[in-house]
């Protein structure tokens, strides 16, 4: 029976993949700031298949939760990491912009980087069997979006250091291997329920994409195929000219 930690399945894409990893026969290791939301997936899936643990990926003792998570659970074949806040704010409200970079990047690397030297240490895993650290980044990293400035710039730099950190685990033969999951709209508590959000997907459905993606070893993740050509098409826009565009969603 495969081994995941899922970070931030309180709710969202988190919850999602949790639960369909559970369903495809995985065991299960979940984390999220709110237990009660934890302990529904619990008592749904069983003890057996799903551990809890509180944890906040803003505070210094997270490292020392997934250490204690990873001794009682023990070595994942999967890290994946959901937790993250973002929103529009182009009033710039200076708390919302910081929160959203202490969440999403001294977060994300406070967490990985304790695994990813946890791995480096470890005799659980070698060449054949690496540990697949997966990270929900973004679509909106690819291109800064006007109406989202530090969601964008702190998912844009979510990717360039997993790219980093993939680079080193080659360089220092650490057996590590990463998938940078880049989602389109998906209906979550991170998008405003009062806003139309153009070819917005399911939760479920995004942990399908997710899902396959991580069977495959995908490295970068984009879905649907539409998000996919979107990309494409707004990589060709020069940025003198992107600047100027009023891109609201």
């Amino acid at each position: 029976m495969k081994r995941a930690i899922v970070i931030g399945a309180s709710s969202g894409i988190g919850r999602a993949v949790a639960s369909l990893l559970v369903e495809k026969g995985w065991r299960v290791a979940i984390t999220a700031r709110r237990t009660d939301a934890l302990d529904e997936l619990r008592v749904m899936y069983g003890a057996d298949r799903v551990m809890t643990m509180a944890m906040d990926v803003t505070k210094v003792e997270a490292t020392t939760t997934l250490d204690r998570l990873i001794s009682e659970f023990g070595a994942p074949d999967l890290l994946f990491y959901a937790s993250g806040i973002g929103g529009q704010n182009p009033q710039l409200d200076i708390e919302k912009e910081l929160d959203i970079i202490r969440t999403n990047c001294e977060g994300m690397v406070r967490v990985v980087d304790h695994f990813v030297n946890f791995v480096r240490s470890s005799g659980e895993y070698d060449k054949k069997h690496k540990a697949h650290i997966a990270v929900i980044t973004s679509v909106a990293g690819t291109r800064g979006l006007g109406s989202a400035p530090a969601y964008s710039a702190s998912k844009a730099m979510q990717s360039e250091y997993i790219t980093a950190l993939s680079q080193l685990c080659s360089m220092e033969s650490i057996p590590a291997k990463f998938t940078d999951i880049r989602p389109g709209f998906v209906k979550t508590a991170i998008l405003n329920p009062e806003k139309h959000y153009p070819m917005l997907i399911s939760a479920q459905s995004a942990a399908q994409h997710i899902y396959r993606g991580i069977k495959h070893k995908r490295r970068v993740l984009i879905f649907d195929w539409r998000f996919k050509l979107l990309v494409g098409l707004w990589h060709l826009i020069p940025r003198f000219v992107w600047e100027r565009l009023k891109v609201r969603n």
